[in-house]
């Protein structure tokens, strides 16, 4: 074994057995080096990810995602939309649904989000440039080929939830700040408002973690980027993913730069016949409110992550969301008593997490 599998840890000896069998038994069949086994990334859900070699040098990563906390048939089902595309995506080569076990292609170790910081402090703009234009180019690609009707749907239900995360968890846990009835109720219209803006976009197959993170530096003729975390895929607003890709949660650009690949984004959707508005300056509302809206869902899911779930360095990132979130509340009608509740907490002190 090497040092790397020496550092896997299981809580659950019975599932590390029904693991280790089912592994077994798939090994074979792809020449995989069992040795080899070791840990590649974990993610803020309750899914791990190993690496292990093959035995023509190849690599393939085997997903951990134990029922019932994880279900990997949406993964399986987008998955396949993904190839459908003609995108670069991790394949399915092995699947044991009912016990959540993945054998998959593997698109490598070199994430988007670390080239895009090395680049950014290096000022080579040209590198980054390149990689925002092929994703950009990829979501396109994504939204035009892909049937959405069978995803689920991003409806007013699902997007009130996500908007609850923040009261709940980050203004409640993480600020043990209470809210008046009035505030309250200046909350619930600011609610009203970005559900509203949600709902009356165009809809298409939204990967709704389309960030930086999620992307991965693969060779051209591979595809590039590599595109990973699409399980929660549904059918939405369409500049959700736009949204998610400019307004990032580990990384940040000058706004002059945001608008940019805004645009080129806008026009090349527009050339592929999607539906979005002639005047880009509607569009760019539409995208600002809808990163407002994942931004403060964002600020509630961080905050439960170390509240609940003992993962507290999530949070060191509250104050990128709150400055995107204060920054929109402050420039559109409708939106400045977001910013009235928004401005007690930013600086405020935080509370420590109960585990």
């Amino acid at each position: 074994m090497t040092s790397d599998s020496l550092a896997i840890v299981w809580t659950d000896d019975a599932r590390r057995e029904l693991f280790s069998a089912w592994l077994a038994g798939v090994s074979a069949r792809h020449g995989l080096s069992l040795a080899s086994l070791r840990l590649a990334s974990a993610d803020a859900s309750f899914r791990r990810y190993f690496r292990v070699d093959g035995a023509t040098g190849a690599s393939f990563i085997v997903m951990d995602a134990p029922p019932p906390q994880e279900d990997v048939r949406p993964f399986v089902n987008v998955a396949a939309m993904f190839e459908g595309a003609g995108l670069n995506a991790p394949r399915v080569l092995e699947q044991d649904v009912q016990n959540g076990f993945l054998l998959l292609t593997d698109l490598g170790s070199q994430l988007y989000l670390h080239r895009l910081q090395e680049a950014k402090a290096q000022g080579d703009a040209r590198s980054i440039s390149s990689l925002m234009h092929d994703a950009i180019a990829a979501l396109v690609q994504w939204q035009v080929r892909v049937d959405a009707s069978g995803l689920p749907v991003y409806d007013d239900a699902l997007l009130r939830r996500e908007l609850a995360l923040f009261p709940d968890w980050c203004v409640a846990r993480e600020y043990a700040v209470t809210w008046t009835p009035d505030q309250q109720a200046k909350w619930q219209k600011v609610c009203d408002l970005l559900v509203g803006s949600a709902l009356a976009q165009p809809t298409v197959a939204v990967h709704r973690d389309y960030m930086p993170r999620n992307l991965m530096v693969c060779p051209a003729e591979q595809g590039n980027p590599g595109i990973l975390d699409f399980q929660d895929a549904v059918r939405g607003p369409i500049s959700y993913d736009a949204a998610s890709m400019l307004r990032d949660a580990f990384i940040s650009w000058e706004e002059e730069q945001e608008i940019d690949w805004a645009v080129r984004y806008w026009q090349q959707a527009r050339k592929a016949g999607l539906s979005l508005p002639d005047d880009f300056g509607e569009f760019w509302k539409q995208l600002e409110w809808m990163g407002l809206q994942r931004h403060l869902k964002v600020l509630g899911i961080f905050s439960r992550l170390k509240h609940r779930d003992g993962k507290p360095k999530y949070c060191e990132d509250l104050p990128r969301f709150f400055a995107y979130a204060h920054k929109v509340a402050v420039r559109y009608n409708g939106l400045g008593p977001l910013a009235h509740l928004l401005e007690p907490l930013m600086g405020a002190t935080r509370h420590e997490a109960f585990y």
